[in-house]
C-alpha cells in the first residue's frame, strides 16, 4: 500500500518520542486511508505513549479488523495488552505476530519482556535469545536476556552481555540502567550509581533508572544494603516461594517461643535469635520508608525519590515522630501513665501506612490505604478514650477503650498479611 506524506512523518515523529504530533499526522493519514491496518497499529502504540490506554486498545482492534494477516497489528495489541498487566492476552498477541513474522527480534522482545513480568525467568531467556539468532546485536533482546540471566543467577553471563551491548550501543539509556541493575545485584555500588546517572543524562524520564539510583544511595548505609540483597533474592523468587519463606519464618518464630516455655534453661539462648528475626521481620517492612525518609530529608536526595516516595516517607516520618514524641513524653513521666501505649499505637501504625505506597495504583493500593485508615481511627480512637477522657479503673469507657486497642493490635498483624498480598497483585489499567 503506498502511502501519504503524513505517514511517513508520523513515523519520523514516533522514532523521535513526539507522540502527540505522530498522532496529529496519523488522523491525517487516515481520514484518507481509513482501512489501513499498519497506520491504527502505529496510531495504537502513539496513544499508548499518552497512556490513553482505551483509545490505544480501540486502535489497536481497528488494526487487526483491517490487517489481521500484519503481524505489525497483532504487535501493536500485545504492547497495548502487556501495558495493561493482561500478560495471558498480550503473550497470545505477540504469539500470532510470531506465527506471521517468525523472524522479526522485535516481536521476540515483546514475548520476552512479557515473560519476565509473568517471573518465567526461563522461558523470557528462551524467547530472548530467539530473537538474538536473526539479529545478534538486537538491543532489545541483549537486554531482556540479560535481565533474564540475572534473575536465575547467572550474573557473570548478564555483565557480558550488557558489557557488549553498551560497547555497541553506548548512548542507550535503557542499556545503562540495565548494567546500573546488575551491578547493584552484584553489590558494585559506586559502578551501579555511574551507569545510572548515565541512563538518566541520556533519557530524564526513565524512571528505571531513577529508581536504581535511589536503591544505589541508600545501599551506602550497611543495613539497607543487607536489606536490598535480601529484596533482589526474593524478587527472583516465585509467589509460591516468597509465602514459604513469610509463612516458614513465622511459624518459625512461634516454635521457638513454645519451646523457651517449655524448656526454660533455653529461653536465654532463644531469646538473642527471636530478637534478631522479630528485627529483621519489621526492617523488611520499615527499612525502605525509612531510608526513603533519610533521603527526602535531605537537600539533594530528596529530588531523586518520586512522588510515590515521598508519600511514603511523609506518611512513617509522621508516624515515627509521634511514636518518638509519646515515648519521650512516658520517659519524661518516670515511665508511668499512659504515652506508652500512644507509642505503641503510632509505632505501629508506620506499618501499614509504610505498605499503602508500594501496592499497585488501583484497587490493591485503595484497599491497602483503607485498611491504614481503620486501624488509624481503631488506634487513635483508643487514646482519645484511655489517655484523653482518662476513664476509671474497670468503667465501660476504660473496656471499650482497651476492646479498640484489641482490635488494632490484632488488625495491624494480620494488615502485614494483607500487605504482602496486595503487594503481589498488578491490576488491570
Amino acid at each position: 500500500m503506498e502511502r501519504s506524506p503524513h505517514f511517513e512523518r508520523a513515523l519520523l515523529l514516533h522514532e523521535q518520542g513526539r507522540s502527540e504530533l505522530a498522532e496529529k499526522e496519523l488522523r491525517q493519514h487516515l481520514a484518507s486511508s481509513p482501512q489501513d491496518g499498519i497506520a491504527h497499529a502505529l496510531l495504537g502504540i502513539t496513544l499508548l505513549s499518552q497512556e490513553r490506554r482505551d483509545e490505544a486498545e480501540a486502535a489497536a482492534k481497528e488494526a487487526i479488523g483491517n490487517a489481521p494477516d500484519a503481524a505489525f497489528t497483532h504487535y501493536a495489541m500485545s504492547r497495548v495488552l502487556a501495558d495493561r498487566h493482561r500478560y495471558a492476552e498480550a503473550h497470545s498477541a505477540i504469539e500470532q505476530a510470531l506465527q506471521l513474522e517468525p523472524t522479526d527480534a522485535d516481536y521476540h522482545a515483546m514475548k520476552s519482556v512479557i515473560l519476565l513480568n509473568q517471573r518465567q525467568w526461563q522461558s523470557a531467556l528462551d524467547a530472548a535469545e530467539a530473537g538474538l539468532q536473526f539479529s545478534p546485536e538486537h538491543v532489545e533482546c541483549n537486554n531482556y536476556r540479560a535481565m533474564a540471566l540475572v534473575k536465575l543467577g547467572r550474573k557473570s553471563e548478564a555483565g557480558q552481555t550488557i558489557d557488549s551491548t553498551l560497547a555497541r550501543s553506548p548512548e542507550d539509556s535503557f542499556s545503562h540502567a540495565n548494567q546500573g541493575w546488575t551491578l547493584l545485584e552484584g553489590g558494585r555500588r559506586q559502578e551501579a550509581m555511574m551507569h545510572f546517572k548515565e541512563s538518566l543524562r541520556l533519557d530524564p524520564t526513565n524512571d528505571w533508572a531513577r529508581a536504581g539510583l535511589v536503591e544505589a544511595l541508600k545501599a551506602g548505609n550497611p543495613v539497607y544494603a543487607v536489606m536490598l540483597r535480601y529484596f533482589l533474592w526474593m524478587a527472583k523468587l516465585s509467589d509460591g516461594a516468597r509465602w514459604g519463606i513469610l509463612i516458614g519464618g513465622y511459624f518459625g518464630n512461634r516454635l521457638l517461643a513454645g519451646v523457651a516455655r517449655s524448656q526454660p534453661e533455653w529461653a536465654p539462648w532463644i531469646l538473642p535469635v527471636r530478637i534478631l528475626y522479630i528485627t529483621f521481620a519489621l526492617l523488611t517492612w520499615l527499612a525502605a520508608p525509612l531510608f526513603n525518609l533519610m533521603l527526602f530529608l535531605h537537600p539533594l536526595g530528596k529530588h531523586a525519590l518520586d512522588q510515590d516516595q515521598k508519600s511514603q516517607a511523609r506518611l512513617v516520618g509522621s508516624c515515627i515522630g509521634l511514636a518518638l514524641v509519646s515515648l519521650g513524653l512516658w520517659l519524661a513521666q518516670s515511665r508511668e501513665g499512659p504515652f506508652l501505649g500512644s507509642a505503641l499505637v503510632f509505632g505501629l501504625l508506620a506499618l501499614p501506612c509504610s505498605a499503602i505506597h508500594t501496592c499497585s495504583e488501583g484497587w490493591p493500593r485503595s484497599a491497602m490505604r483503607s485498611i491504614a485508615l481503620i486501624l488509624g481511627a481503631l488506634g487513635i480512637g483508643s487514646l482519645v478514650i484511655i489517655i484523653g477522657l482518662a476513664p476509671a479503673k474497670g468503667s465501660e469507657r476504660e473496656d471499650l477503650g482497651m476492646g479498640l486497642l484489641g482490635l488494632f493490635l490484632l488488625g495491624s498483624f494480620l494488615s502485614q498479611w494483607a500487605a504482602i498480598f496486595l503487594q503481589s497483585q498488578q491490576p488491570r489499567r
